[in-house]
């Protein structure tokens, strides 16, 4: 190997090596490209960087990033979540699992409408895991199903992670929208299946809420609620990605429509405070300031690994990989599964999969599909110990009785359930891309 394919072997082991250490993501990959790039070829090798940095600041279509965030943020903090369980767990509470259910139809709704895990898993933790345990739920079956629920919004569109995949991948927003559809929905299949499978084999783990209790409200009353409650943020979220897979609206469009929504859907509410207008606003520009400070730092990372050889080096590292195309497949993904168990799902969209990419596209390979089977795998990386933030989440507003290792055996299960999912896909590629063909993206 050259001196310069040694230095890119170096940069990334210091950026794992900061990381470890506890310093920020961002700070972590800018500095490492820094250093190690003007190591390899001086001052020169950065001329090209302010505009690859102007490029990320001025692209359209990452200005739906902060209306979704804005979006989602509004939804949660209008106590949306409380009153879906709340319905939801009525229409179920009659079947044996029928609160995990619920559970999981929750996550599917505040996914599709928030797609911010943090919230959604604090929201189920808070409301729902001690009751769960009062009916006699197993305690790691009851995390499980509460951590497993909360990162579905991670592949059901509209999702960050599928914005910059779909920006790193060169394809259209729509068309990694419309991908992630039914495999995302088949996820959350998979997981009631299961729920429903397990209720059967051993009814006393999973009981049906009491009739009394489901009695409080009536068919009527009930009716009443599904319309008001679940109602609205199912035709907004039905709005804004229609618009964007059926083409009418590009997806900054859609989002800048979204984000107007849920402000008139909390304002007609009548929660909108001003008080609850500076929380939304300030948490948008915070969240939204990291993903582009850590846009902007990949950018001076991916500059200095080229320009290092070190997409020479990985092509070549392919070479060694047994099984052509597929094997190739096969060994990234588990790479990003082991990668998951230490960095968050971002780090690895920017450091590990542009490594990789340029591989599969020399190879042919189908972008959507690859697309989507990164995305599932990454959504694994939010349960998988010892540093998947959903346990994290969970664990800071669970009883004093769940422990860390509760929690962590109650993922596991569900993070089969996800393998399943990515087999499914990985055999049946057509799971990801028959939407996309069917409208003509």
């Amino acid at each position: 190997m050259s001196p310069n394919e040694w230095l890119a072997i170096g940069m990334i082991a210091a950026f794992f090596v900061l990381l470890l250490i506890g310093i920020p993501v961002a700070i972590s990959i800018a500095v490492t490209a820094f250093i190690f790039g003007y190591i390899g070829f001086g001052p020169m090798l950065f001329n090209l960087l302010p505009s690859r940095i102007y490029g990320v600041v001025t692209n359209y279509t990452f200005m739906a990033i902060p209306l979704f965030v804005f979006m989602g943020v509004m939804l949660e903090k209008s106590k949306l979540a409380e009153e879906l369980i709340d319905v939801i767990g009525h229409l179920f509470g009659g079947l044996s699992g029928g609160m995990g259910v619920a559970i999981i139809f929750v996550g599917v709704l505040l996914g599709a409408a928030t797609g911010i895990v943090g919230a959604t898993i604090v929201t189920l933790g808070l409301l729902t895991l001690p009751t769960l345990l009062r009916r006699g739920y197993p305690k790691t079956l009851a995390t499980g199903m509460i951590c497993a629920s909360g990162t579905l919004g991670q592949i059901i569109p509209p999702s960050l992670v599928l914005i910059l995949l779909a920006e790193i991948l060169g394809e259209s927003v729509g068309t990694m929208f419309a991908a992630a559809m039914v495999p995302g929905l088949a996820l959350a299949g998979i997981y009631i299946i299961a729920i429903l499978v397990v209720a059967q084999l051993y009814p006393g783990m999973m009981p049906p809420i009491p009739a009394e209790e489901r009695a409080q409200l009536s068919k009527k009353q009930l009716l009443i609620k599904v319309v008001t409650v679940v109602g609205p943020p199912v035709g907004l979220v039905f709005a804004v990605l229609g618009s964007i897979i059926g083409g009418i609206a590009a997806p900054t469009e859609a989002a800048a429509m979204g984000a107007l929504g849920a402000l008139l859907f909390v304002a007609c509410s009548g929660r909108l405070t001003l008080t609850l207008l500076t929380d939304v606003a300030k948490a948008t520009l915070v969240i939204s300031a990291m993903v582009f400070f850590i846009l902007i730092s990949a950018q001076v990372f991916g500059l200095a690994f080229r320009g290092l050889g070190g997409e020479h080096l990985v092509a070549r590292m392919f070479d060694w990989v047994p099984g052509g195309e597929l094997g190739a497949l096969l060994f990234m993904l588990l790479l990003m599964f082991v990668l998951g168990f230490f960095l968050e799902w971002i780090e690895i969209s920017y450091i590990a999969l542009p490594l990789f990419l340029p591989f599969f596209v020399q190879m042919g390979v189908d972008m959507v599909w690859l697309g989507i089977l990164v995305g599932l795998v990454l959504q694994t990386s939010f349960l998988t110990p010892p540093f998947g933030w959903s346990l994290f989440f969970l664990k800071g507003v669970a009883p004093k009785e769940v422990s860390t290792l509760d929690i962590y055996k109650g993922a596991l299960p569900f993070i089969a359930l996800q393998f399943l999912a990515v087999a499914l896909v990985f055999l049946f590629p057509s799971i990801a891309t028959w939407l996309p063909d069917a409208i003509g993206w």
